[in-house]
């Protein structure tokens, strides 16, 4: 895993329970996708995968987003992400209500599967 030192100042300038909360999925796509090469774009952190986007996250003032979020994955997993905020390509998540691990390592998975079958960015 390549990781970025820009991403540990961006989590660092987090209140606490957000920066746990973002580092939980930091670490979660580390252990899924070892090869993915951390950085910041547009001013989130992310993951690129052999060159490409895989996805990014960010810490905002009241929730925590995670991007992207395809209409296929919110279809397939509209009873998980019920009750979550959302626009058009994220999801919207905080400290008191996090995603399941078990939908975050879909989502994760999903992604990885998406550039491998050459979808996504």
């Amino acid at each position: 895993m390549t990781t970025d030192a820009r991403v540990d100042a961006y989590l660092a300038a987090l209140a606490e329970a957000q920066r746990e909360l973002l580092q939980r999925l930091r670490e979660q796509v580390q252990r899924l996708v070892p090869e993915a090469e951390e950085t910041i774009s547009y001013g989130m952190p992310a993951f690129r995968l052999g060159g490409r986007f895989l996805l990014s996250y960010a810490g905002w003032k009241r929730h925590c987003s995670l991007y992207p979020l395809t209409d296929s994955f919110r279809a397939r997993h509209s009873a998980e992400l019920e009750g979550f905020g959302s626009t058009k390509g994220s999801v919207h998540f905080t400290p008191e209500q996090p995603l399941p691990d078990e939908t975050l390592e879909e989502l994760i998975r999903a992604r990885v599967g998406d550039l491998e079958g050459g979808r996504g960015y």
